[in-house]
């Protein structure tokens, strides 16, 4: 029916949670996770009390066991759900109820858990553990749990099929804009794994893009030269990632224009507009809310509507 991953990465303390389903948008159901306190997994005959609550209990002061424990206390169908909970210090607590669908069992060790029902055996959780603690697992924590949910489903998985998958990831200490680091959801897929798989490059490919703007809004007169240079090979390789998009080659001109550096801006600036024709008069629209110098907003225009010597 589905099986998910909860994890703590013992370097960064960030907490993650990653789950897949025969199950239309699985990700609005199973994984639950709050920056700095923990992350939970409720599925089976799915109580999003677990997750809500959980995650309150954890945020007052419980163990991932102790919130565990109270919450299937309280529950009148307890043997229908499964549950796996980490807290912000690696501690673990997983249930599986006693009707929940055959396969259906566990696998954890020191701040993880894979956990699934209804698999095709119990051949699926071993191969889940196994992407998790061999020494060549990712390091980025992202990628961990989307090995975890591949060899799931190389595995067998699901015995009814893929349809949908969800991935989260908080920082492990709480911060005041929700500590979101990833937060992706397949609701309808063939290969849910391989589409979450698609849609986390493109994330990682936004995630650079993202760095770049943030040096062009910084309204520091002068950008460190290295800095530049760094955040410029980030947008490269988003490039790789995205193929025809203008975007990196945008941020890239408009990085290069604020550095002084007018004719590698210029090249840059005619590979985004070859790509996107509507980019011809970018550079004034830029220059007009601070983000570029007028001096260069010429460099990125291509519009006979721009100032004198922008063609």
């Amino acid at each position: 029916m589905t099986y998910s991953v909860v994890l703590r990465d013992p370097d960064s303390g960030a907490l993650g949670v990653a789950a897949q389903s025969h199950y239309l948008a699985v990700g609005a159901v199973v994984p639950w996770a709050r920056a700095g306190v923990g992350a939970v997994a409720s599925q089976a005959i799915p109580d999003p009390r677990y997750g809500a609550q959980g995650l309150a209990a954890m945020d007052a002061g419980a163990t991932a066991p102790e919130a565990l424990r109270g919450l299937l206390a309280a529950d009148v169908a307890p043997q229908l759900r499964q549950v796996a909970m980490v807290d912000a210090a690696g501690r673990v607590a997983v249930h599986t109820g006693e009707r929940c669908i055959p396969a259906a069992g566990a696998r954890h060790g020191a701040g993880w858990s894979v956990q699934g029902n209804m698999l095709a055996d119990e051949a699926v959780l071993d191969a889940m553990a196994a992407a998790l603690t061999e020494p060549t697992a990712p390091a980025d924590l992202s990628r961990r749990l989307l090995a975890v949910l591949r060899a799931g489903e190389d595995a067998g998985g699901d015995v009814r099929g893929s349809q949908a998958a969800a991935l989260r990831v908080v920082t492990g200490d709480r911060r005041a804009d929700g500590g979101v680091l990833v937060d992706l959801r397949v609701d309808d897929a063939v290969d849910a794994v391989a589409e979450l798989d698609r849609l986390l490059s493109r994330h990682e490919a936004t995630t650079a893009l993202g760095a770049a703007f943030a040096l062009i809004i910084d309204d520091a007169a002068e950008l460190p030269a290295g800095l530049i240079e760094a955040v410029s090979a980030g947008t490269r390789r988003a490039e790789q990632l995205l193929g025809a998009n203008p975007e990196p080659a945008l941020w890239r001109a408009v990085l290069l224009a604020r550095a002084g550096r007018p004719a590698e801006a210029r090249t840059e600036y005619l590979a985004a507009l070859r790509i996107q024709p509507r980019l011809h008069d970018v550079g004034a629209k830029l220059a007009a809310v601070g983000f570029l110098p007028e001096t260069a907003a010429t460099t990125l225009c291509a519009d006979p509507a721009c100032p004198p010597g922008a063609l």
